[in-house]
């Protein structure tokens, strides 16, 4: 199942190889992985990175997609439904990076709102998860202005691409509060 997601404001599309040169010139934004898990520093790291996503996809554990600003044509960055969990109807929206020049922009929102309304909508789950590193204030900020509640979190969860030990904080919104949400937080946007 490789779905296009899309609102007036943003494209998401089937992650394809053909992508590689365009993803290359928004991975190679340093700030982008000041916090990350993994970095991209070069074509070598962004085609390791996207063979990842591609062999999920094949196992069926993840949808992995590039994120196109439909303002202005240009490809933003990337994100990926992963950790999908078939038998419990859970997901995570999670390896999700967008040049800085597109972040606080709304984008990230529309992604976001697309992302959710086809998981509870279309894919009928009943579980959204969202984690981020403990010191990550601005997407923390970002996951509780759309909704998701902060669970708890995991200490010395991940290594990131640095050896700093991550803590990881975890969030999600269920299916039976996506109702509210979508009212509440998405529906003053126009997507």
């Amino acid at each position: 199942m490789q779905p296009v997601l899309e609102n007036k404001r943003v494209l998401l599309r089937p992650l394809q190889l053909s992508d590689t040169d365009t993803l290359l010139e928004v991975a190679l934004e340093p700030s982008l992985w000041e916090k990350g898990v993994t970095c991209i520093r070069n074509r070598e790291e962004l085609e390791k990175y996207m063979d990842v996503a591609f062999r999920e996809r094949e196992q069926g554990t993840a949808i992995p997609f590039v994120v196109i600003d439909k303002e202005t044509g240009k490809v933003a960055g990337s994100t990926r439904f992963a950790g999908w969990v078939k038998d419990h109807k859970r997901i995570e929206i999670g390896y999700s990076w967008l040049h800085p020049s597109y972040q606080r922009t709304g984008l990230n929102r529309a992604m976001k709102y697309a992302m959710l309304q086809y998981a509870f909508e279309i894919m009928d789950l009943n579980r959204v998860e969202l984690k981020t590193d403990e010191r990550n204030t601005k997407s923390r900020n970002a996951m509780l202005a759309i909704g998701c509640k902060e669970e708890g979190i995991l200490r010395h969860h991940m290594i990131t691409w640095t050896g700093w030990l991550r803590n990881s904080v975890f969030y999600s919104i269920l299916k039976e509060e996506w109702p509210d949400i979508r009212e509440r937080i998405f529906g003053k946007y126009d997507f």
